[in-house]
C-alpha cells in the first residue's frame, strides 16, 4: 500500500482541504478576539485602579504627617496637599503627572482624581449610592 501511494504520487493536501482548514481557523480567531480584547481592557481598568488606590494611600499619608507637624492643630488645606504632589508620587510609586486634584475633608482625602493613557479613575471617600469609590472612566 505504501508503495502505491508513493507511485501515485499523491502528497500533501488538497486545495479544498486547505481551504477548509483556514476557514475554521478565522472562525476560530473571530471568536476569540473580541473575548481577548475585554480581558486585556478589564486588565487595564484593574491596572489604573491599583495605582489610584496607591496614590490615595500616599497622599493620606502625606496629610497625615503634614497635621501630626502642626502644634496649633489647624486642618491641612487642598492647596497644600495639591503642593505635596511630588512627595506622593515619590511615596506611591506613581507618576506625578497622573495625580490630578486633590481635595480632603477634615484631613482625609476626600476625592483624588488619576489620569493614565486615556482612563480617568476617580476616588470618592463618600460615593453616592449609585457610584462606586473607585470609578474609571
Amino acid at each position: 500500500m505504501l508503495k502505491r501511494f508513493k507511485r501515485d504520487g499523491k502528497k500533501g493536501f488538497t486545495l479544498v482541504e486547505l481551504i477548509v482548514v483556514l476557514v475554521i481557523l478565522a472562525i476560530l480567531a473571530a471568536l476569540l478576539v473580541p473575548a481577548l480584547t475585554g480581558y486585556i481592557d478589564k486588565a487595564k481598568k484593574k491596572q489604573i485602579i491599583a495605582e489610584t488606590r496607591q496614590a490615595v494611600m500616599a497622599a493620606q499619608t502625606v496629610v497625615d504627617e503634614m497635621y501630626g507637624a502642626r502644634s496649633d492643630g489647624t486642618d491641612v488645606g487642598d492647596t497644600e496637599i495639591q503642593n505635596k504632589k511630588t512627595e506622593i508620587a515619590t511615596l506611591g510609586e506613581v507618576t506625578e503627572s497622573c495625580i490630578g486634584d486633590i481635595t480632603l475633608d477634615n484631613n482625609k482625602i476626600d476625592t483624588l482624581v488619576y489620569t493614565k493613557n486615556g482612563k480617568t479613575c476617580t476616588y470618592r471617600a463618600e460615593p453616592a449610592a449609585d457610584e462606586e469609590m473607585y470609578e474609571v472612566n
